[in-house]
């Protein structure tokens, strides 16, 4: 809400600059502002505009215009920085107004953030866990989790099988997803039959849902859900070779029940799949051994990055409370633009041991 108030001040500040510091008079001027005015109107047109288009169109639509916030951010982190050191003489005030200097530098670290952070973007990093428990095993298991796939418009069904063979590379006995597989459309993912993809898991699939397949329509995602061979749990219990899979219906939805009205007691070893990692003591009271959440993306670029971790016990990365272990997920995949900054897309390899 904060930043929906500020947004038309914060844009106004960077159309100025933009148009200061770009050179060789108004033409170029009026053309360089343009764009990142058309490019911030397709942001915001492209919610309620998408489905009226081709999905060719729409994916296009979608990546542009969210590639707009990241340029939109980092041109104002720029600027800002430039008036500061402009401020404390450290740069001269001419390299922000009519500058050839002042507009190949901006544009070019611009061009390179994106560049690098869409290749960094693409490269999955495998994080691997082993947890040793006291609880009776069948056997020694090995589970892939991951979250906030974040399938549709941008990350295509060709994305999805490079992910599902990773997935499978692992020979996995069990794999574990903590919700958003989905994005804000079902239309190109049904158009698309994804649900192919993870049919082609060779491994028993669980799964919970998050705040976006609310956005996506609820009912509809628990029908792919089913179609895709996910078996979904909603405030409610699985057992699987010795352990015991719970799974949480997002905060998103009203009717969510607390946590010790169906978990707690349980015998085997316990993982929770929570979208959100929100309350991380409730895990802790209910004697959960492990939770596995994804949701906060860890910001995705920074600094938003610094937001998350303020705004979360643990925004990313493994996390210990008395008894209970954590794991919250930067993502498989991404909202928005294809880009990391600071973070990574990851799954976790966890293996579950008898002492």
């Amino acid at each position: 809400m904060l930043m929906t108030a500020l947004m038309p001040g914060l844009s106004f500040y960077v159309c100025w600059h933009l148009w200061r510091i770009t050179p060789a008079g108004w033409p170029l001027k009026l053309a360089v502002t343009g764009l990142f005015l058309l490019l911030m109107a397709s942001e915001f047109a492209g919610f309620s505009r998408m489905e009226h288009v081709s999905v060719r169109l729409a994916t296009v639509w979608y990546e542009v215009g969210n590639t707009w916030l990241i340029v939109f951010l980092y041109l104002l982190i720029l600027f800002l920085l430039a008036d500061l050191a402009a401020l404390c003489h450290l740069l001269p005030k001419a390299f922000l107004k009519d500058s050839v200097a002042g507009f190949v530098t901006v544009a070019g670290l611009v061009a390179l953030v994106l560049c690098l952070g869409g290749v960094h973007y693409h490269h999955k990093y495998r994080e691997e866990l082993t947890i040793r428990t006291d609880k009776p095993l069948e056997k020694p298991l090995t589970v892939v989790l991951a979250s906030d796939l974040h399938i549709g418009y941008h990350n295509r069904k060709p994305e999805l099988a490079r992910w599902v063979d990773l997935i499978n590379a692992e020979n996995p006995d069990l794999v574990l997803f903590a919700g958003d597989i989905l994005d804000r459309s079902l239309r190109p993912v049904l158009e698309g039959n994804y649900a192919e993809e993870f049919r082609r898991i060779g491994a028993p699939v669980w799964a919970v849902l998050g705040n976006h397949e609310y956005y996506s329509g609820v009912d509809q995602a628990k029908q792919f859900y089913h179609d895709a061979g996910i078996r979904l749990l909603k405030d409610s219990t699985a057992h699987f070779r010795g352990i015991d899979i719970i799974g949480r219906n997002d905060r998103y939805d009203p009717c969510r029940a607390a946590l010790h009205e169906f978990a707690g007691g349980q015998q085997g070893f316990t993982i929770l799949l929570d979208h959100q990692p929100v309350h991380l003591e409730e895990a802790e009271q209910a004697g959960i051994d492990f939770q596995f959440s994804g949701h906060t993306h860890h910001g995705q670029v920074w600094p938003a990055s610094w937001v998350t971790n303020a705004l979360y016990e643990k925004a990313w990365g493994h996390h210990r409370r008395g008894g209970t272990q954590y794991y919250i997920s930067s993502g498989l995949g991404i909202w928005g633009a294809k880009i990391r900054i600071g973070t990574r897309s990851e799954y976790l390899v966890l293996h579950l041991e008898n002492q």
